[in-house]
């Protein structure tokens, strides 16, 4: 079987990660979301999302398909029920449809002509930004499951302080010496060739990644996941960092979700919490105003290839584009636009000539390229966000 994962109705509701990649690409727990979808399903998925990610993220069509809402994360319950699929049968979630099986082009389904199958059982959706940090001690759990399931860990070094062993699973070239891993209150996965250095306290649930570090003395509280290739320092509590961003020194972060290609300058900290303890507001991009998260504890929203300058201070809620770059004293607004230089004392415009050598560069010293199918996504996010900029 072809199987097809969609963005469906929360794409806009997961900007700024989703100027970038498709619903399916974005990391929560171990795993991308694609990649839970195809351990499941054992086979590769290709993509339905915006015309401007095509290029990179392409749909292959077949007679046969199975379409699959990339906003719900597989379970075994699910994954049986889609593998049942038969012609002109789909599977919802009240009115949402997760899966459908199809011989139709994408466009001309009509949902009347279908037999609506419910699917009872719980299930973990990514619906909002925040859902990716709020949802992550579950789907954490989830993956290490099935990523250890009939596989022996790694042994772990005798020099480390070790609560519940057993909750613990390194991988092929993990290195870790005389640190402090408490797994009591949720599993603790270091990936291939990851890295803790000596000092580092964390308690779990931890996601590690290929090749991620955590440096010295660092104290990280879970639910947090450091992304393939990203590096981590200073105080992290419940957020999620995708691939090859820094966080590489002292200062908080929590509550947050940094994308790709991000870095945070020395002594960078958020705030999670508001004076008040009020409700925490997010910026909308479909309103163009602030929403209510329905959380007391959030705190930044950072977009692909965006950075901060060393002491950067971040209000609750706050929410960066992508390809900004923030520096000076005080606190900037808690909307910042994508392809915005500045800080405290306003913004003007990132060009991208500028913005583009910095990433070939950023890009290049972990020997990817950046690629023209990145360039010509980054120029439509450039101008897709040109409301939202004033000089």
């Amino acid at each position: 079987m072809n199987y097809i994962l969609f963005d469906g109705p929360s794409r806009n509701n997961l900007l700024p990660f989703t100027f970038t990649r498709p619903v399916a690409d974005i990391r929560v727990g171990i795993l991308t979301i694609r990649e839970k979808w195809e351990t499941y399903l054992k086979t590769t998925t290709t993509t339905v999302t915006e015309d401007y990610l095509s290029d990179k993220y392409p749909m292959v069509e077949m007679d046969e398909n199975v379409m699959i809402n990339a906003s719900y994360l597989p379970n075994l319950e699910l994954v049986e029920m889609i593998s049942n699929l038969k012609e002109n049968q789909a599977i919802f979630k009240g009115d949402d449809v997760i899966a459908f099986y199809t011989l139709e082009a994408q466009d001309d389904i009509n949902f009347d002509d279908y037999e609506a199958i419910e699917f009872a059982d719980d299930i973990i959706k990514i619906e909002n930004t925040w859902d990716i940090f709020s949802k992550n001690g579950e789907a954490i759990q989830e993956d290490f499951l099935v990523i250890t399931k009939e596989k022996v860990s790694q042994a772990i070094p005798a020099s480390n302080n070790i609560i519940a062993p057993e909750n613990i699973f390194l991988e092929e070239g993990a290195k870790l010496e005389f640190t402090t891993l408490n797994a009591s209150s949720g599993p603790i996965y270091i990936g291939k060739n990851a890295e803790i250095m000596e000092g580092a306290i964390i308690r779990g649930p931890l996601a590690l990644c290929e090749g991620a570090g955590i440096k010295l003395g660092a104290k990280i509280y879970g639910p947090t996941t450091v992304g393939p290739h990203s590096k981590v320092g200073g105080e992290v509590n419940n957020s999620v960092i995708f691939g090859y961003s820094n966080k590489g020194h002292d200062g908080f972060l929590g509550n947050s979700v940094l994308g790709e290609w991000c870095n945070l300058g020395a002594d960078t900290n958020n705030s999670n919490l508001k004076n008040n303890y009020a409700e925490v507001r997010l910026w909308d991009y479909q309103t163009g105003g602030f929403a209510k998260t329905g959380l007391q504890f959030c705190g930044l929203m950072m977009g692909d290839h965006s950075k901060c300058g060393i002491n950067t201070m971040f209000n609750t809620g706050t929410v960066v584009g992508v390809s900004a770059n923030i520096y000076g004293s005080g606190f900037p607004r808690n909307f910042i636009p994508s392809f915005s230089w500045g800080g405290n004392s306003g913004f003007t415009t990132y060009l991208t000539k500028k913005a583009f050598e910095v990433a070939k560069v950023v890009m290049a010293r972990r020997k990817v390229e950046f690629s023209d199918q990145d360039k010509a996504i980054l120029e439509h996010v450039f101008e897709e966000t040109k409301q939202y900029r004033r000089d």
